[in-house]
């Protein structure tokens, strides 16, 4: 695989484990959601990534070979907590980076204008990162990340505190990044846009990787679903189609001209027999295929890990 691979990473500090034989792979181009409770080591592993930190076992390589500093020099980095001069004008605070970063005068004046333009900043040049919106500081961040047009990006919390429109604008920047084959890595707790934005989700949880996928195979439970709205209400066909072989229907609680139908297997499509009672059942409005969230997917996980209570305990917590 051409890209970032962590292969069996631990750290400890003093007595507590942080991270524990942890794996995580960044392909060229991919979107990679990292995610998981406050503690969970989504920061540390970012950190040893850019070698902020040393793992006290295993490795980190980029393109199949190790990574040092300079390798490291074709990562970028936007820390949660963000490393900007707050009085320091737009453009200025880009073409400071780029000079950091070993550019010329000229040409980090020219990385300055084109970073200005990627991150829709056109008209704010001049003006001090202290008296832009958030959403406009966090794209001045993701600039600064971009100087030197790096082939992996490590976003620590990009989205954190931004309004719906500034959301949609980073989201885009980093597609856009994506589809020109940037590996790009990205903590969030907006589970919804994880869901949206990413190839793959990787879940942290004490210090391991619980969860790494695919959206679409992590919500595979085996089940196929729809839900199928009539004109008026869906009693009829929720009469018809209870009888069917194989098939789970049931009423939804929160409106009674939908129903929603389930068959055992995955992607599979929705049964013959389902339409022809759907058709003969009044006005069909609408059939829909319905997917679990990523959401729900998690807490589904999180609550088969949950420790589970013996009988005899609970009968003497009950007494």
């Amino acid at each position: 695989m051409n890209g970032l691979i962590l292969e069996g990473i631990s750290r400890r500090f003093g007595d507590r484990v942080v991270l524990e034989e942890l794996n995580l792979t960044v392909g060229q181009g991919e979107i990679v959601g990292f995610i998981g409770g406050n503690g969970a080591g989504k920061t540390t592993t970012m950190r040893i990534i850019l070698g902020m930190l040393a793992a006290d076992r295993g490795t980190v390589s980029w393109g199949g070979g190790p990574v040092d500093d300079t390798v490291r020099r074709a990562f970028g980095y936007m820390p949660e907590e963000r490393g900007l001069y707050p009085r320091m004008p737009v453009r200025e605070q880009i073409e400071w980076f780029a000079r950091l970063d070993g550019s010329g005068a000229a040409t980090a004046r020219k990385i300055g204008q084109r970073l200005v333009a990627a991150v829709g900043l056109q008209g704010r040049e001049q003006t001090a990162v202290q008296d832009l919106s958030l959403g406009n500081q966090q794209r001045v961040q993701l600039a600064v990340a971009l100087v030197g047009d790096p082939q992996l990006l490590v976003l620590d919390e990009p989205f954190s505190g931004l309004d719906p429109e500034a959301v949609e604008a980073m989201a885009d920047l980093l597609q856009a990044q994506a589809n020109r084959g940037v590996a790009v890595l990205f903590s969030s707790h907006q589970l919804e846009l994880v869901e949206r934005l990413c190839d793959r989700v990787c879940v942290l949880q004490a210090g391991r990787v619980v969860v790494d996928g695919t959206v679409e195979e992590l919500d595979d439970d085996g089940t196929s679903r729809w839900s199928i709205e009539f004109q008026g209400t869906a009693a009829p066909f929720l009469q018809q189609a209870g009888n069917i072989p194989g098939v789970l229907v049931s009423a939804d609680a929160q409106d009674p001209a939908r129903a929603r139908v389930a068959v055992d297997g995955s992607r599979r499509p929705i049964p013959a027999a389902v339409l022809a009672a759907a058709g003969r059942s009044g006005t069909l409005m609408g059939i829909t295929p319905e997917r679990t969230s990523l959401a729900e997917v998690l807490s589904g996980r999180r609550r088969a890990a949950e420790p589970r209570t013996p009988p005899q305990t609970r009968a003497l917590v009950h007494h």
